[in-house]
């Protein structure tokens, strides 16, 4: 088993060249609308532990790296504003080599014959349009694809097993098979792929760190994982 970790929204950060999209509400960087606070820190808890590792620099809501070029949230509610041209600098500046890399890399690794597992990592917020979300960790996957079924239902064990009080959830707060890089590596990798996304609850996170305990259990349980698949 080779490990893959990525981390799509990483930091909230916007380039310079950029930055007036965002003059009229400038407070949205500091939001969970404008990257996934926690996930950056797990990432490089980790990133020990992968064989393969890549993460976002820009925020995503100047381009989101998390979906397809089709999707209607690709583009923000301000980046939207773009002309045709600027929004194809963004794709070809950020977006495609971001997404490249990281499909150069597994397809690397399983060209040597080697079984890959990929770890996006996300957090989530915990309340969202005025509901609670039920769960602590969301483990995120195609239910049809076996070994991503149980290897979401090994992790789930060995979490519980390490912090038992944990609520451990699957494809939860979204679903695995809704739009996301992981499908798409899905439909590029047909064998010898598992893709994994895992989502933090963001009441575990204080700073931008998530709470060490949890993070020791993820580390933990991913290391454990890849001493026994």
């Amino acid at each position: 088993m080779k490990l893959v970790l990525t981390c799509e929204h990483a930091f909230p950060d916007i380039p310079e060249k950029y930055k007036q999209l965002f003059l009229k509400d400038i407070n949205v960087l500091k939001t969970h609308e404008a990257y996934d606070p926690g996930a950056f820190d797990v990432f490089q808890k980790l990133k020990i532990l992968g064989d393969v590792s890549h993460y976002q620099k820009i925020g995503r809501l100047l381009i989101e790296i998390n979906r397809s070029e089709w999707h209607r949230s690709l583009l923000s509610r301000f980046s939207e504003t773009l002309t045709v041209k600027q929004k194809k600098a963004l794709l070809d500046t950020y977006y495609i080599p971001y997404r490249n890399g990281v499909i150069r890399s597994i397809k690397e690794l399983i060209d040597a014959g080697d079984r890959v597992v990929h770890i996006s990592i996300h957090s989530f917020t915990p309340v969202l349009y005025c509901k609670e979300r039920s769960a602590d960790i969301g483990l995120l996957y195609d239910p049809q694809r076996k070994d991503e079924k149980q290897f979401a239902r090994k992790w789930k064990g060995l979490l519980l097993n390490n912090f038992q009080d944990l609520k451990v959830r699957f494809n939860y707060p979204y679903l695995g098979r809704s739009d996301g890089f992981t499908t798409s590596l899905r439909k590029l990798f047909p064998e010898n792929y598992v893709g994994i996304e895992l989502e933090v609850n963001q009441k575990w996170v204080s700073g931008n760190k998530l709470d060490d305990s949890l993070k020791h259990a993820i580390f933990r349980t991913i290391k454990e994982l890849k001493e026994k698949p």
